[in-house]
């Protein structure tokens, strides 16, 4: 278990850092902190700074997920994408105090809200994601953007080829592409395998959001993390149970499913994007 632990990270909100610290240490729970709005409302940084210096003591490696609730990066009213830009500003204040691998955050395109209008939301975002690049290279991470309620790729495709920077990488979230996605595992694959920097792993039965431990629904893994090997791409994996039991139940599954071969620990360039190349042999099996 240990080795699994060691080559991935785990979600973990703000919030509940003094309850699980005790466990984050001893286990070497390299964490991905969630900052909710409420916490960035609240936020402590001498706290922040007690608990970076614990991390980095124990030699953890840390990651970021930034907060989403009711944000719109790519809004077309100039007032709401600000509001939203400020909010997301304000986890990038506290990389200086837990270097963080990457800052996740979700691009938010749904199509049933955005209705033709994907050339407005497009120009608006690349607007927001250009000034948190700046200061993505500032704290020398790599912001991670995560497909919630899109469809298909191509909105994300065309938003990374704009943007066109090693500050910026796509995060695949495992749950949300077995509910969400219209379009197979193998077109994702195709269209941002080489902007692949980071996986959220959770899975589902292809109903709702379910967050059920890895291997406990239907999603794909051995089929994603085959293609993953063969074509030379290792993101950094995040273990986004909202359970403790779930992260133990996922941490035994993927050593029966035999993805540990699968998965491995590298050193990660701060400065450089993880994972491109071209698929040549993706992943053939629709969700």
């Amino acid at each position: 278990m240990l080795d699994i632990l060691s080559k991935v990270h785990v979600h973990m909100p703000f919030h509940l850092l003094p309850q699980y610290q005790e466990t984050i240490l001893q286990r070497k729970l390299n964490p991905e902190i969630y900052f909710s709005h409420y916490a960035l409302q609240n936020i402590d940084r001498a706290i922040c700074v007690e608990t970076a210096k614990l991390f980095s003591s124990a030699g953890l490696k840390v990651t970021f997920h930034a907060p989403f609730m009711d944000l719109r990066p790519g809004a077309l009213d100039d007032k709401i994408r600000q509001t939203s830009l400020d909010r997301i500003k304000q986890v990038f204040g506290l990389a200086s105090y837990f270097q963080p691998l990457r800052i996740v955050c979700h691009a938010s395109f749904d199509d049933r809200y955005y209705v033709d209008c994907d050339d407005l939301w497009l120009e608006n975002s690349i607007k927001t994601w250009t000034e948190l690049i700046a200061l993505a290279k500032e704290a020398k991470t790599i912001i991670a953007l995560e497909n919630v309620y899109e469809k298909n790729p191509h909105i994300l495709r065309r938003l990374f080829d704009a943007l066109s920077s090693d500050s910026i990488c796509f995060c695949l979230d495992t749950g949300h592409f077995n509910v969400f996605s219209y379009t197979p595992l193998n077109i994702w694959l195709q269209e941002l395998g080489k902007y692949l920097g980071q996986l959220h792993l959770h899975d589902n039965h292809g109903l709702t959001d379910e967050h059920l431990p890895v291997g406990n629904g239907k999603f794909p893994f051995t089929e994603l993390f085959q293609t993953l090997k063969e074509n030379k791409i290792h993101p950094i994996i995040t273990l986004e149970a909202h359970a403790q039991d779930d992260l133990w139940q996922s941490l035994e599954n993927i050593k029966s499913m035999a993805l540990l071969d699968f998965i491995r620990e590298t050193p990660i360039p701060k400065a450089k994007r993880v994972g491109i190349g071209k698929l040549n042999n993706p992943a053939k099996r629709r969700v």
